[in-house]
């Protein structure tokens, strides 16, 4: 049900400019009018099925320039705020390698990750913990994010593709760890220093 919703709303901006172009006879007025009629029972179902889930939104301009829809995950705020922590530009790495986080251009929340071998594009994704959480679902890599350091994972191959990543505001914090280690989690159980 849920790949059948997903279809229709990558179907819908098509549906939609069909639609609202001007047809030529009265028996291509005929399937238009049938096409519409039929979208709006399932575009109820789709709007209830955005409650739970995030839903496509097509830019306009994309879609009319490019003569093709472009489809980014809207996100909600929560998702947003995350978008507003993660650590972007050139961010050094072990081994000497590097990974580019970057905003996308016209998508707000989302990211443009690349390094030698790999891209991909990613959204924030909520979490229990507070981490800062990337995907790309359709790739199945994760850009994970914490005070001290990053990572970069494919969990489809099952492999690290980067690792002890810091941003300079990352490097500070874990030389502040170095010099100030924060107590042992078995020093707190027992109550000994």
């Amino acid at each position: 049900m849920k790949s059948f919703i997903a279809s229709f709303l990558l179907l819908a901006p098509v549906l939609a400019l069909a639609a609202g172009a001007a047809p030529t006879s009265k028996a291509a007025a005929k399937p238009a009018a049938q096409a519409k009629a039929a979208a709006k029972p399932v575009a109820k179902k789709a709007t209830q099925a955005k409650a739970k889930s995030r839903a496509p939104v097509v830019t306009a301009a994309a879609a009319g320039a490019a003569g093709v829809a472009t489809v980014a995950l809207a996100l909600t705020p929560d998702e947003l705020a995350i978008a507003e922590r993660v650590h972007t530009g050139r961010i050094a790495c072990e081994l000497g390698a590097h990974v580019n986080v970057n905003p996308h251009q016209q998508h707000a929340g989302h990211f443009q990750i690349d390094g030698k071998g790999f891209k991909y594009q990613m959204v924030p994704v909520a979490t229990s913990t507070g981490t800062v959480r990337l995907e790309d679902k359709a790739a199945g890599a994760v850009w994970l994010q914490i005070a001290n350091k990053s990572m970069l994972m494919n969990q489809k191959l099952g492999q690290r593709l980067a690792d002890e990543c810091m941003s300079p505001e990352q490097f500070q914090v874990a030389e502040a760890i170095k010099k100030n280690p924060p107590p042992s989690v078995f020093d707190q159980a027992t109550g000994s220093k």
